[in-house]
């Protein structure tokens, strides 16, 4: 790419699916340090994500309102690509355990290569955030009964709650 990409401009891809603590925490972690962060929901075709791209948009806008150097994007294909075309010559990325290093490095790595003027850089979870993953949240909301309302209060923003028990019921009566 001959355009000059921006330093401080950072984009943070993930699924989302849903969007977590854990995921907010590190966007505006990583808004304080750069200029502008793009939250970027990757959409690969082979998989059911709870929400849909539109839908995870809307809560991802949702959640960042009052967080003005922060916007929301979908794209499909290479994350680097993606990176690129925003103008962006940081990747954030989130760190919760030892496991996620090993991946996260082996990623980095392949990304270098596709892309050597993008930097990665790493953001640790916060303690309170490191275990959480999209996939509790999604059972808590399937499993929790009465209480899942309060418990998903600990682990996912507030306007992401209502939503993710609505799905999570849809898919129950489903499965039924």
């Amino acid at each position: 790419m001959g355009a000059r990409l921006n330093p401080r401009h950072a984009v943070y891809v993930g699924s989302f699916d849903p969007v977590t603590l854990g995921h907010v925490d590190i966007v505006q972690r990583g808004a304080r340090i750069y200029e502008h962060v793009t939250v970027a929901i990757g959409v690969n075709p082979e998989k059911a994500p709870l929400f849909t791209a539109e839908e995870r948009v809307a809560l991802l806008k949702e959640v960042f309102r009052d967080v003005p150097n922060v916007s929301i994007d979908c794209f499909e294909g290479l994350t680097v690509d993606f990176v690129q075309r925003t103008g962006a010559s940081v990747m954030l990325r989130g760190i919760r355990t030892v496991s996620d290093l090993e991946s996260e490095f082996s990623m980095a790595l392949a990304n270098a290569t596709l892309a050597p003027q993008i930097e990665t850089v790493f953001l640790m979870a916060g303690e309170r955030f490191s275990h959480i993953s999209s996939t509790l949240i999604r059972q808590i909301a399937l499993l929790g009964q009465g209480t899942a309302s309060e418990k998903l209060r600990q682990f996912v923003p507030a306007p992401v709650i209502a939503p993710l028990l609505a799905k999570c019921h849809a898919r129950r009566l489903q499965r039924g």
